[in-house]
């Protein structure tokens, strides 16, 4: 996937600048002798799109688990939007988690649902945010035309091509208007064309709702685009961070290793 420099989006505020949503400061967790993360740093700034790599086991899932407070992390502070991740009961981290969406890896539609229903799912698991809304489908007509795809609200998941189903998960991601996204691999296993647009469809969901986006994703390519700032995660720390344009200007082997086709 080749997508031309000048296509990268200008951001008309330093994000130094901005307010920090997420908050991970000296995160440590283990499994027996399996240190996993190992003094992990992170914050992600109030509309940036933040990417995070890493190899595979290197601690990227057991992250993202500790800062929604699926995993307790054995030590470290993770503030998310200013709350303590850690300290919060079940009620308090189901709102915090209505603020967030999530576009799954492989998209993670229910088959046994329509498109509808799989983007009234979310609203139903968080009424709390939405108590005044009887009426859904103005949400999730506004959800399928901001990917595209408002003709498809009542066909079932198998109907879809690979990249429509990554874009009805898309649109399942922001019905809930979040102020964060993590996306998960977006463009993993979709070809060039179709990763591109899906690419464009996350840079134009950050413009429309001012979302702050993790992204966690191998494709270079995608990582060069998307990117304003990037972590790069070895052995369960922040090893290197920095524009995509400084990281692969590194001489630092371990850097490079990221950037090698």
């Amino acid at each position: 996937m080749k997508i031309k420099e000048e296509e990268i989006m200008e951001d008309e505020k330093p994000v130094a600048s901005k307010k920090v949503i997420i908050d991970i400061q000296d995160l440590y967790k283990s499994f027996g002798d399996n240190h996993v993360l190992n003094g992990f740093n992170m914050q992600l700034h109030e509309g940036e799109n933040l990417v995070v790599m890493g190899k595979s086991g290197s601690g990227k899932s057991v992250m993202i688990k500790c800062l929604v407070g699926l995993m307790k992390p054995d030590s470290g502070h993770i503030s998310v939007m200013g709350k303590d991740i850690v300290t919060l009961d079940q009620e308090a981290l189901d709102i915090i988690r209505a603020d967030i969406g999530f576009l799954f890896q492989g998209s993670a539609l229910y088959d046994s649902m329509t498109v509808r229903e799989n983007l009234e799912f979310p609203m139903r698991r968080h009424k709390e945010k939405l108590a005044n809304v009887k009426d859904t489908e103005p949400f999730v007509l506004e959800a399928l035309r901001s990917v595209g795809l408002e003709h498809t609200m009542e066909l079932m998941p198998a109907e879809l091509s690979g990249g429509m189903k990554r874009r009805v998960a898309l649109a399942r991601a922001i019905i809930l208007r979040p102020k964060i996204i993590f996306y998960d691999e977006p463009t993993s296993g979709l070809d060039p064309i179709t990763a591109k647009e899906i690419i464009e469809l996350m840079r134009s969901i950050q413009k429309k709702y001012g979302t702050s986006s993790l992204i966690i994703t191998h494709d270079v390519d995608c990582a060069r685009v998307i990117s304003e700032r990037m972590i790069l995660l070895v052995d369960g720390i922040n090893y290197a961070e920095g524009t995509f344009e400084e990281l692969v200007s590194s001489t630092d082997e371990k850097v490079l290793a990221f950037f090698k086709k």
